[in-house]
């Protein structure tokens, strides 16, 4: 019979939830870029989906955020690709890109302002995911 540590079950139960958040955060920022992909395509053909304000401090023009969008998604579904190995720097990456996911959601929300609000509770959540494991955790 053998004696277990009495933190065992511990260790496992946060491991558990830290790889858990890690999966979480890739699958989370593998569909924010992916849509972010879709969204970039959308605005470079001029989809009639998108909406024109006349008077943005913030304004581009509709293909200069359709690019932008288009390349913040192909990074973050290569960073979400690092995360499903567990590389670290894919974590610090996934947590820039999440940022400059919402930065641009935020410039870009009068031309599509319900799906931009959305997008920036989803980069929120990726941030929250992989911020919350410690480092000795994941």
């Amino acid at each position: 019979m053998t004696a277990t540590h009495p933190t065992h079950g511990r260790r496992t139960a946060k491991h558990g939830l830290a790889t858990g958040m890690m999966v979480f955060a890739a699958v989370m920022l593998m569909i924010a870029g992916i849509l972010a992909v879709m969204r970039g395509i959308a605005a470079i053909a001029e989809d009639e989906v998108f909406v024109s304000t006349p008077n943005y401090v913030f304004a581009f023009d509709l293909t200069g955020w359709g690019w932008i969008h288009l390349a913040l998604g192909v990074v973050a579904v290569l960073v979400s690709m690092g995360l499903f190995q567990g590389s670290g720097w894919a974590r610090v990456a996934g947590v820039g890109i999440a940022g400059l996911v919402i930065i641009a959601n935020f410039l870009s929300l009068p031309a599509y302002p319900v799906w931009s609000v959305v997008m920036i509770a989803m980069s929120a959540f990726i941030i929250w995911a992989l911020c919350t494991p410690s480092r000795g955790d994941a």
